[in-house]
């Protein structure tokens, strides 16, 4: 599939918190969120879940998507050091 969209597949490390946007973009917002929230039970926090992520805006995802782009050319650039200190 790669070489039929001419693209090239870069290696990963195996766990980098600069190039995961679960990391750098989601974790902290969704921590703001729910931060001094209490649930009862899982299903209340899978609603809680479900909520917060249905009710983000599309440029949300669109922020965290170009900034992964800047980050991999920072990371390159660095020779695969971190890219936030």
């Amino acid at each position: 599939m790669a070489a039929t969209l001419r693209l090239e597949i870069l290696p990963h490390s195996a766990h980098s918190p600069d190039l995961a946007p679960s990391d750098f973009h989601l974790s902290g917002p969704l921590k703001r969120h729910l931060g001094g929230m209490a649930f009862e039970t899982e299903d209340d926090l899978i609603s809680e879940l479900r909520n917060w992520f249905d009710n983000l805006d599309v440029d949300f995802f669109r922020v965290g998507i170009n900034s992964l782009l800047s980050r991999w050319q920072k990371c390159i650039d660095l020779h695969g050091d971190y890219v936030e200190k």
